[in-house]
């Protein structure tokens, strides 16, 4: 009776061993597969602006892209940065997006009726620098230690 007993217990234990061994499999795997979707890939490029109100615009817009995380327009520098998900968007979508709300982007062209929706201050100069390098501020390294 007790070899009975013994054996059922041995059983038990390894049965209960064996599930506890899957469980941590499956949850390695799907971390794994979590941390491969959440790749993001990050994007500067210029876009033509003038102001605070112009930088509201351009950020609503690409932050309006499926898939985009963060997006900081630079006003002085004409230049965007963008943090995205690559398996949900790409970069000539958010492009695109900035365009139809009147803004030129380094690949495509404002939409023109966007633009003359635009408020006065908003209209900028077609031929504006974009993508600025903003060396007047990054080149002046006096006040650190080197």
């Amino acid at each position: 009776m007790k070899k009975v007993i013994l054996s059922v217990a041995a059983i038990a234990v390894l049965g209960f061993t064996s599930c506890k061994n899957e469980t941590k499999k499956e949850t390695e795997t799907t971390t794994t597969e979590m941390s491969k979707d959440m790749a993001m890939t990050n994007l500067s490029f210029g876009v033509r602006g003038n102001c605070g109100m112009c930088k509201s615009t351009i950020e609503k817009a690409a932050n309006g892209v499926e898939g985009v995380a963060s997006v900081n327009w630079d006003v002085d520098k004409k230049k965007i940065d963008v943090s995205f998900d690559d398996s949900k968007t790409d970069a000539m979508a958010i492009h695109k997006a900035i365009a139809a709300s009147g803004y030129d982007t380094e690949k495509v062209e404002g939409d023109e009726e966007a633009y003359e929706d635009l408020p006065g201050c908003c209209k900028y100069d077609h031929d504006m620098m974009m993508n600025q390098s903003g060396e007047t501020k990054s080149d002046d390294h006096s006040n650190q230690d080197h």
